[in-house]
């Protein structure tokens, strides 16, 4: 308040061309950067002049030329020529989760997935979804009755979709919470390639990154969660003013996760620690007691946040980081795909699977308190690398494009399947401006 605001213009370069842009005012991460984000309702042929401006002067090597063309989320035009979009999204080269992932499987049979995932993982799971990716068209069927899940998936391959031509592919997706597949790459028969969101170091499932980073992704701008871009605008207190405790709010998903208020009860000065709702440990309720949900936003309000399981890994992880808080992970079989990018004591504190060694921890950082502070922003800075919006499309991309490479069978829609359609956004009218290939180049 009574500081000089930024303003950004942004408009058409092409004086003859106009879109509807909304500007929200500029995320300020308080270590003297900015995120500054707009959305498209329309699109346009030359490209964009954007004008970042504090007072009346041009800052942070304003103004941008975004040459064109420049198209809305909704837009369907796709750029033809892959390697073309993934260097114009600055996409990494090598992805190490994916190079571990795809390991097990140097081919993949088609034909032994239709035979044996359906029987084996869909009944006993039930959370089973099959897609074909034909002439970047997405056609799936469900399988099991726990699959509500795919419309996080449906629409990360549709927004994908409408950005880059995807490889014909044809894979099962699973959109529960457990990977599935665990038989080694040495047995027999050896294991099957299936997807999901979440990895284990006893399976050899494909991981995507999960529905929930996924959603943030595409809810920048557009929705009133939190999102992997709005946490970063509202991270607190400076470092020196937050509440020198650790912090958990949570479902009862662990039993870890009950022995973590019994020693916030034990250790108030050290951790305030509650379960919001109960759900697997009804009984405990009465003993523990409720606590009051709190805006994700507050949590920030601690120097300490404690990481600890869900059901699988705790999906929260990735928002944790992005505060400025030190994390303190519980120590975990489960990961997601950036986890592989993370060492602890970079870029978080480890804690023991029992927890046993949490207080001991908590302890430490109140005692060396420029070395915490210093892993909290290396954990911050690493997972603003990790998880920007880009990176996903990215890394969904190679992830599709790996697996077309090793499949020895051709993609089919199947019987049952259906053609999950590209919205209809008539608000937003656009025509196709990208150079097609002649017939001869394809």
């Amino acid at each position: 308040p009574g500081r000089t605001q930024f303003k950004v213009v942004i408009k058409a370069l092409s004086p003859k061309e106009v879109t509807r842009i909304y500007t929200p005012r500029p995320l300020d991460r308080n270590d003297g950067t900015f995120l500054m984000r707009y959305r498209m309702y329309g699109s346009v042929t030359k490209g964009l002049k954007i004008e970042i401006l504090y007072g009346d002067q041009h800052v942070a090597q304003s103004p941008y030329i975004l040459k064109g063309p420049v198209y809305h989320e909704y837009c369907d035009c796709p750029e033809e020529d892959p390697e073309v979009w993934q260097d114009m999204m600055s996409c990494p080269s090598q992805e190490p989760q994916i190079t571990e992932d795809f390991i097990s499987f140097p081919s993949i049979d088609l034909q032994r997935m239709l035979k044996e995932i359906p029987a084996k993982f869909s009944q006993t799971r039930g959370a089973i979804v099959h897609y074909t990716i034909l002439d970047n068209h997405i056609y799936r069927r469900s399988l099991g009755k726990y699959t509500d899940f795919k419309m996080f998936s449906d629409e990360m391959f549709l927004s994908l979709a409408r950005k880059v031509r995807l490889p014909d592919v044809e894979f099962y997706l699973n959109v529960g919470d457990w990977p599935v597949e665990h038989r080694k790459a040495n047995d027999t028969p050896g294991p099957v390639p299936v997807i999901s969101w979440c990895g284990s170091v006893d399976s050899r499932d494909i991981i995507l990154p999960t529905y929930d980073v996924t959603h943030s992704t595409l809810e920048t701008l557009r929705g009133v969660t939190n999102d992997l871009l709005s946490i970063q605008g509202n991270t607190g207190h400076v470092w020196e003013n937050k509440t020198e405790r650790a912090l958990f709010r949570g479902r009862d998903s662990r039993e870890e996760r009950l022995h973590l208020v019994k020693l916030s009860k034990e250790n108030p000065e050290l951790l305030d620690a509650g379960i919001t709702g109960y759900f697997f440990f009804r009984e405990k309720e009465r003993e523990l007691g409720k606590a009051q949900l709190m805006g994700f936003f507050d949590f920030f309000k601690y120097k300490y946040q404690v990481n600890v399981d869900g059901t699988v890994a705790a999906y929260r992880f990735p928002y944790l980081l992005l505060g400025d808080s030190l994390v303190l992970k519980q120590d975990s079989q489960y990961y997601e795909h950036f986890y592989i990018g993370l060492k602890p004591w970079k870029h978080y504190v480890p804690v023991k699977r029992n927890l046993e060694d949490l207080l001991e921890k908590i302890k430490w950082a109140k005692e060396n308190d420029e070395e915490a502070r210093k892993i909290a922003k290396e954990g911050q800075l690493m997972a603003r690398e990790l998880l920007q919006p880009h990176r996903f499309y990215c890394y969904y991309y190679k992830v599709l494009q790996k697996y077309a490479e090793r499949q020895a069978n051709k993609p089919e829609i199947r019987d049952g399947m259906e053609l999950v359609p590209q919205p209809d956004d008539r608000d937003s009218v656009c025509s196709c401006h990208r150079k097609k290939p002649l017939r001869e180049d394809l």
